[in-house]
């Protein structure tokens, strides 16, 4: 374990609740609260990490031109970590926090140095941050005080341009893709969708939020969420990398009968 304490930057935003926002929560509903702004801060920190792992992977690819804007995301992330503990912090809460040993950015050492950063970029923001966009924006959405519905806003913002910037080298590098390799990346998307898939659905567990107060707080409706999830894979991600070459529809068709084989085993 890493203890992660974000204490001094969350003091630093000074981010104020209203008194009424507080007081409307029951013991469930704030601790629902100071735990869902707890692991959001834990991931947005960490997940500057998976940033700095894709600069290097875009160099090695020799694509040098990509790496500034990736950098910037790094500063981004953390910065999302802050404002993520600022809320904790609002909420009466420490910012501070046991983080486990995290597992090695992958490499793709199986593959090529073009795609194993294509395979970072498709998995980071193609997948990871486009979903991310979808569901930060119906939480913006649904959040009651206007100083949390600014600060989403703020990281809702950055998610954006990280989805953004993913697609946009995707693009430019298809007409790079043979026959060959968009094979091999339709082969990989198929754990790489099945991973996504099993990673969103173990953080959105399928139930309501606490109270409409709770939810104006940034709880969030896992059934909704779900859903969105599902609806955003299909009517944004797969037709995305459909366009570009890859055979994503049946990757998700297969990832989605690894879910359900995986279900069923942890059921048996």
């Amino acid at each position: 374990m890493t203890l992660l304490d974000l204490r001094s930057e969350a003091r630093a935003i000074g981010l104020r609740l209203p008194y009424s926002a507080l007081t409307s929560l029951d013991h469930t509903a704030r601790s629902a609260a100071i735990a869902t702004w707890r692991g959001r801060m834990i991931n947005e920190y960490t997940s500057a990490r998976v940033f700095t792992a894709l600069a290097d992977q875009l160099a090695r690819a020799d694509l040098r031109s990509a790496a500034p804007r990736v950098h910037a995301m790094i500063a981004e992330e953390q910065r999302h970590g802050a404002l993520c503990a600022a809320v904790v912090e609002a909420l009466g809460a420490d910012a501070v926090a046991d983080v486990p040993h995290l597992a090695a950015v992958p490499e793709h050492l199986d593959a090529s140095p073009l795609e194993a950063a294509l395979r970072n970029i498709i998995s980071v923001s193609c997948l990871s941050e486009t979903v991310a966009v979808a569901l930060i924006d119906a939480e913006r959405r649904t959040a009651g005080p206007p100083a949390l519905t600014a600060l989403l806003t703020e990281i809702l913002a950055d998610e954006v341009q990280h989805a953004r910037a993913g697609w946009r080298l995707l693009a430019d590098l298809a007409p790079r893709l043979g026959p060959g390799l968009r094979d091999s990346l339709t082969d990989w998307l198929v754990i790489a969708l099945a991973h996504l898939q099993e990673h969103e659905l173990a953080h959105l567990p399928p139930r309501p939020a606490p109270s409409p107060a709770a939810e104006a707080l940034g709880v969030c409706d896992g059934n909704a969420a779900r859903a969105l999830f599902f609806a955003t894979v299909e009517q944004v991600i797969v037709p995305g990398l459909q366009a570009h070459g890859l055979d994503a529809a049946a990757a998700w068709r297969a990832a989605q009968r690894i879910g359900t084989l995986a279900s069923t085993a942890a059921r048996a």
